[in-house]
C-alpha cells in the first residue's frame, strides 16, 4: 500500500464544485435568512407579501454574482448591488399589487440598508473558512503544467493565487532550456518532457495540464505515451484561452464540441426573457407616466425652432443590423450620420436653447423608449453609434464591433462612468472598453444598478451639452 493511501486527498473537482456551489448559492441564502430573521425579530406577520418576497430575493440574487476571485472592494460594490436590486424589485412589486403601504410598515428599506453588510460579512467569512476546510483534508490536489508559455504560465497563477481550488502546484515541465524561459519567474522547473513520466509515477503526481500549442501534436502525442502506465488524469488547455473571451464557454453541436470564444450573453434563453421582461415592464411604465412630459417637450421643441419634434437616424442595431433611432430635435441641422458626422461640441452653434436644455438633462433621448418598445433597443446597453462613427472606429480599436452583440443602450455602463460624447480615440477607447466589459459581466441587478446610476447623473451631472 503506498502511503498516499492513508491520507485524504481534496479532488480538484470536488474542491471546484464546493467553490462555485458558494458562489451561486451564498447570495439568495444570506438576502432569504436575513429577511426571515429581520421579520421574525420584528414580530411580522406571515402575510402573502412575506412569502412573495421570499420568493423574489431568491429570484433576484440566484446566482449570486460575486466570485471567490474577485478583490475585496468590488466584492463590496456587488454587494450593495444586490441589494438596490431586491429593493428596487420589491419596490415594482409593491406597485404593481397595490402593496407599498405593506412594504412601510413591513420596514424594508432598513433591512434592505443593513443586507450589503450582512452580505459583505458572510463572503468574507466564506473566504477565511473555506481554505481551512481543504487544510483539513491534509493534502491537496497535485498538479503539474506542461508548457511553459502564456496559456501554461496564466493557468498556474491561477493555481497558486487562488486558495479556493485545493490545489498544490507543483511546477513546470518544458524541453526549452531554463534560461530561455522568460515566462517561469521563480517557479519550479521540474524537467523535460521525457522526464514526466518518472516524475509523475514517483511523485503520485494527480493532474496533468498539457499547456501546448495545438501545432505541437506529436509532442502531445509523446507525452500521453510516456503517461499511459499513469493513474493521472490528464486535461489539454487550447491556446485559444490566450485571447480575452467574452462569454466564453464550451457546448455541444450534434454531439461535437465546440468552444465560445465571443457570444453575447444573451445566447441563453433565461437571460434573454429577463433582459426583454425588464424592458418592456419599465418602458411600458415610464411611457404611461412619462406621457404628459413627452407631449410638452414635443410642443417646446415645435414652438423653439422651425422642424419636426422627433429626430430620426439611422444606426446600427443589434448584429451590427440597421436600426431607425428617435429623440427629440435639439439642432437647428441635422445630419444623417451615414456618411460623415461632426460631434457636437460646447457652446455649438447647431444647438437651439431649447435644444442645449435637453440634451443637458439627457431628457431628448425619451423617444428611444418606443425603440425600447419595438424591440430595437434595450434600456441599457452600449449606446448606438452613428453609421459614419462606426464605420471609423472599427477600424481603429479592436473589438469595437463587439458591441453590437447585444441591442443598444438608452443608457449603459460607459455613460455613467462619465465616458460620454467625444469623438477622439481616447475617449472612444474608454467607452468601448466599459461596453466590452458590460457584455463580460451583465446581470440584471447590473442593470439597475446602471438606470439608478443614470438617474443620479442626469439630476448632478454638469458636464451634459
Amino acid at each position: 500500500m503506498n502511503s498516499r493511501a492513508s491520507k485524504p486527498t481534496i479532488d480538484l473537482r470536488s474542491a471546484l464544485s464546493v467553490a462555485k456551489a458558494i458562489e451561486v448559492s451564498l447570495d439568495p441564502l444570506v438576502g432569504m435568512l436575513w429577511l426571515i430573521a429581520f421579520s421574525t425579530a420584528l414580530r411580522l406577520p406571515v402575510d402573502a407579501f412575506a412569502v412573495i418576497s421570499v420568493v423574489m430575493v431568491f429570484g433576484l440574487t440566484f446566482p449570486g454574482s460575486v466570485r471567490l476571485s474577485d478583490s475585496i472592494p468590488r466584492v463590496l460594490v456587488k454587494c450593495i448591488v444586490t441589494a438596490f436590486t431586491i429593493l428596487a424589485g420589491l419596490t415594482l412589486l409593491g406597485m404593481a399589487a397595490g402593496w407599498l403601504d405593506t412594504i412601510s410598515r413591513a420596514r424594508i428599506l432598513p433591512w434592505v440598508a443593513a443586507l450589503p453588510f450582512a452580505l459583505f460579512s458572510v463572503h468574507l467569512a466564506s473566504r477565511a473558512v473555506l481554505p481551512q476546510i481543504f487544510a483539513l483534508s491534509h493534502t491537496r490536489t497535485s498538479v503539474v503544467v506542461c508548457g511553459v508559455n502564456e496559456v501554461g504560465s496564466a493557468l498556474a497563477a491561477q493555481f497558486r493565487n487562488n486558495p479556493y481550488h485545493g490545489v498544490n502546484f507543483i511546477g513546470f515541465f518544458d524541453d526549452r532550456n531554463r534560461d530561455r524561459m522568460d515566462e517561469i519567474g521563480g517557479q519550479p522547473f521540474l524537467g523535460t518532457f521525457s522526464e514526466l513520466g518518472d516524475y509523475v509515477r514517483r511523485h503520485h503526481v494527480d493532474r496533468i495540464y498539457l499547456a501546448l500549442p495545438m501545432a505541437h501534436q506529436p509532442r502531445i502525442i509523446k507525452i500521453l505515451d510516456d503517461l499511459k502506465d499513469s493513474t493521472a488524469s490528464i486535461y489539454f488547455v487550447p491556446d485559444i484561452f490566450v485571447t480575452e473571451l467574452i462569454n466564453g464557454r464550451f457546448e455541444s453541436v450534434a454531439g461535437m464540441p465546440v468552444v465560445a470564444v465571443r457570444d453575447t450573453p444573451f445566447a441563453s434563453v433565461v437571460n434573454s426573457a429577463m433582459k426583454r421582461l425588464e424592458d418592456i415592464v419599465l418602458s411600458a411604465t415610464a411611457l404611461i407616466f412619462g406621457a404628459p412630459l413627452l407631449v410638452a417637450i414635443a410642443i417646446g421643441v415645435r414652438l423653439s425652432s422651425p422642424g419636426p419634434a422627433l429626430f430620426r437616424q439611422r444606426r446600427y442595431g443589434l448584429d451590427g443590423r440597421d436600426i431607425v433611432v428617435y429623440k427629440f430635435r435639439t439642432m437647428s441641422v441635422s445630419e444623417d450620420g451615414a456618411s460623415s458626422f461632426t460631434a457636437v461640441k460646447k457652446g455649438d452653434a447647431r444647438v437651439t436653447p431649447f435644444g442645449a436644455l435637453l440634451r443637458r438633462t439627457s431628457l431628448d433621448e425619451l423617444p428611444q423608449i418606443i425603440n425600447v418598445l419595438q424591440g430595437r433597443m434595450s434600456l441599457v446597453g452600449p449606446r448606438p453609434h452613428v453609421v459614419a462613427m462606426n464605420e471609423q472606429f472599427r477600424k481603429l480599436i479592436p473589438g469595437y464591433m463587439l458591441r453590437h452583440k447585444i441591442k443598444p443602450g438608452i443608457t449603459g455602463l460607459a455613460q455613467v462612468r462619465g465616458f460620454r460624447g467625444g469623438d477622439d480615440l481616447e475617449a472612444m477607447n474608454n467607452r468601448i472598453s466599459s461596453d466590452l466589459e458590460y457584455l463580460r459581466n451583465w446581470t440584471l441587478g447590473l442593470d439597475l444598478w446602471i438606470m439608478a446610476r443614470t438617474v443620479v447623473m442626469v439630476l448632478w451631472d454638469r458636464k451634459a451639452y
